[in-house]
């Protein structure tokens, strides 16, 4: 994914021993207590905070029992529905779906979850250093965290074969998570993992679904030179049987049926969301900004994802609809490439032809394509996951730089029809709204003078937009943050974000990411002291506004440190 956007972001972390050997040492066999009490720097706060962490004898909730693929497969091709034309249905409908009002968060506590690593469960389907996850898991227990986040990726768990599922390392780390009184929140994460900032391994997606892709390229979204990114499936095939007599959202609901059933039990007790992957990164967006092979750099305007036969047919099919077929025989020839900026091109400048009859209709048809894709997985989710007890979420990136254009060429490329003169993200909070879906948005951390002039950001400007589109549609909204920060001046904006003052508040805050970095000591008394101002409703704000461990937020920073990163993330 991109840069100032969420997605898969740091190394993973799985260290022998979690904290500095001098400093702390970690008894698993104990029950109640894991940290010796001789010397607890690492953890020392302005209260001291508890060096003793009980945990109360549970039992288990989760009954999770053992299921073949092949019944797993004959269930889901019972309960499969062959037709999601109901889509986009009577606008009334929203307000039926939106009268499940979302928490009120004024003075509020916001738990806060973590992000596991992106390697959690590796490529052979089990729970990777499981008692390295379990002392890590203890760690964030003892601050007070809620619980924590994982991504369920498909090129793992469906690897085998169509409708085979792997999901026992799962099961092992919900059991932990349960035992130890954690929640979890899991991403079904149908994109690729690797090619963005921060992919510190490669998930491709299942073999057998790269065997159709490369017989038929068309499937993966295509830029206007005819560069194809295998990121995540073209949403112009989503109701076409491509995949092996099944259509990508006939997938994608196998997979969420299949994880509903062998997780049952623990819907709505241990697990408590759903996050619904949407696009690259798990996101509700087109991958304009790859950053892999060098094609996309911050803060590059990225380019229209619509070249794609299936993007083309329909455009075709759009153009010709309203009489104006030479519409149809592409995406805007001015737009510019990768990495220009808005004033170079002819469609992004101030004056530029996204303002004309031809590019509000192209942008019209982008965005909207985008918006029946993620409404259409949501409907799948919506169906399946009704009555378990567990939130669905839809992630929206966090597309911040040249915000302050008229055009916002940034996010128009991704897929938000968001200008000077029209607002493009309620159409897509008032979509969540309408199936109860939480909308989880990126860069909480961000001010817009940390940025570079020259891009025009205003992260700030774009989380206020966002809070009021939320509010104003009643979606319920949480906040992740964008890059690896561990400053008090990145807490104390996410604090100030996820009050309700200036729009609707946050119901949930997701950090990224746990890692060795986290459990340092000045970077972990930062993380339990900002995990208890969230619980106290951010009243409790005693936190340094500089950025004491010397974050660089520049694009071309962490691509020149990436390897200074993973060596201070490799085992002790």
């Amino acid at each position: 994914m991109g840069i100032f956007i969420n997605k898969h972001r740091q190394r993973s972390f799985f260290p022998t021993s979690l904290f500095p050997r001098k400093k702390m040492a970690l008894t698993l066999r104990s029950s109640t207590s894991f940290i010796n009490l001789k010397d607890n720097r690492s953890f020392k706060t302005p209260d001291d905070f508890s060096s003793i962490v009980c945990f109360a004898q549970m039992k288990p909730s989760c009954n999770l029992r053992a299921k073949s693929s092949t019944q797993e497969a004959q269930n889901a091709r019972t309960e499969r529905t062959s037709s999601f034309s109901e889509g986009r249905k009577n606008e009334q409908m929203e307000k039926l779906h939106g009268m499940v009002a979302p928490h009120k968060h004024n003075n509020s506590r916001v738990p806060v979850f973590v992000m596991l690593p992106l390697d959690t469960i590796s490529m052979g389907g089990t729970l990777n250093k499981p008692r390295a996850m379990l002392a890590s898991l203890m760690a964030l227990k003892s601050a007070g965290v809620e619980g924590v986040m994982v991504d369920a990726w498909w090129g793992l768990v469906e690897k085998d074969g169509p409708l085979k599922y792997n999901w026992e390392g799962y099961a092992e780390l919900i059991k932990m998570v349960e035992k130890l009184g954690l929640k979890l929140q899991v991403v079904m994460s149908f994109h690729q993992c690797g090619g963005n900032v921060g992919d510190s391994c490669s998930i491709p997606l299942p073999p057998w679904v790269l065997e159709e892709i490369s017989k038929n390229p068309d499937l993966v979204y295509t830029d206007r030179s005819g560069r194809r990114n295998p990121e995540y499936i073209s949403l112009g095939c989503d109701s076409l049987s491509v995949l092996r007599g099944r259509t990508p959202i006939q997938v994608y609901s196998d997979y969420m049926r299949s994880f509903r059933d062998r997780f049952k039990d623990c819907l709505g007790e241990a697990i408590v969301e759903i996050q619904v992957g949407m696009g690259p990164c798990g996101e509700l967006r087109y991958p304009s900004y790859p950053e892999s092979n060098g094609t996309w750099r911050f803060p590059g305007i990225g380019e229209f994802q619509c070249y794609d036969k299936y993007m083309r047919a329909s455009l075709a099919a759009a153009a010709e609809a309203i009489g104006k077929d030479d519409w149809g025989q592409g995406g805007p020839h001015d737009a510019g490439q990768y990495n220009q900026f808005p004033e170079n091109t002819g469609f992004f400048r101030r004056d530029g032809t996204w303002n004309s009859e031809y590019g509000q209709f192209f942008l019209e048809w982008y965005s909207g394509k985008l918006l029946d894709h993620g409404e259409k997985i949501l409907i799948a989710a919506e169906r399946i996951f009704q009555g378990t007890g567990a939130k669905l979420s839809g992630k929206v990136a966090g597309i911040h730089w040249h915000y302050k254009t008229r055009s916002h060429a940034a996010e128009l490329t991704a897929g938000y029809n968001n200008t000077r003169q029209q607002d493009g993200y309620l159409p897509i909070a008032r979509m969540f709204a309408k199936h109860g879906v939480v909308l989880n948005f990126t860069c909480m951390e961000m001010r817009d003078g940390e940025q570079p002039g020259e891009a025009n950001c205003s992260p700030e400007g774009l989380v206020r937009q966002v809070k009021m589109a939320t509010k104003t549609s009643a979606t319920e909204l949480a906040g992740e943050n964008a890059l690896e920060r561990y400053d008090g001046g990145a807490y104390s904006q996410v604090l100030a974000t996820s009050s309700s003052d200036s729009g609707n508040g946050l119901s949930a805050f997701t950090y990224l990411r746990m890692n060795k970095r986290l459990f340092e000591a000045d970077n972990w008394r930062n993380f339990v002291e900002f995990v208890r101002s969230m619980s106290e409703g951010g009243r409790n704000t005693k936190l340094p506004h500089s950025d004491r461990v010397g974050t660089d937020l520049h694009v071309g920073f962490i691509k020149q440190n990436n390897l200074r990163k993973i060596s201070e993330a490799m085992l002790v």
